[in-house]
């Protein structure tokens, strides 16, 4: 990282960061480039690092990527505001990348994954197992092996 100053090295201080970010950004491998999605998501401390869950349909263009190679980049940021500077522009914001493999959940993960989702979104108290599409929702964790942080916040 060029400006060691703004390196965000504490994982809690990440996890937080992650944790105030309402957007996830996934890049699957795909034909040759990668496939980006923005994903609403939810987080469950465990181990080393967090499992980050997501949902979708149970077919698409995700699934036929994670079919093919379940390793995932992943990037949240939260953006405060551009100002000018004596010397220019710059921007204010904290973000967090990191690298990790995609595994499906199975049983009682699925319910779990999506509580986190729910929680995330602070709708720690609803019923998951009430959605009529719940039938119809595959949930993913992704198990992360890495995580950066970097931030440059307002003064």
């Amino acid at each position: 990282m060029r400006r060691n100053e703004r390196e965000i090295s504490d994982k809690k201080e990440m996890i937080d960061v992650l944790k105030r970010c309402s957007v996830l950004r996934i890049a699957f491998f795909d034909e040759g480039y990668p496939y980006i999605v923005p994903v609403s998501f939810g987080i469950e401390e465990k181990g080393d690092y967090p499992i980050l869950y997501f949902h979708c349909a149970l077919e698409g263009k995700k699934l036929d990527c994670i079919e093919k190679n379940g390793n995932v980049g992943i990037e949240a940021d939260i953006y405060y505001k551009t100002e000018p500077l004596g010397h220019g522009i710059t921007a204010r914001y904290e973000s967090v990348i990191g690298c990790g493999k995609v595994k499906r959940a199975e049983g009682e993960e699925i319910i779990s994954g999506l509580n986190s989702i729910f929680a995330h979104y602070g709708y720690e108290d609803f019923d998951v197992k009430s959605c009529a599409s719940l039938s119809r929702t595959a949930v993913f964790g992704i198990v992360l092996h890495s995580l950066t942080g970097k931030r440059n916040l307002p003064v």
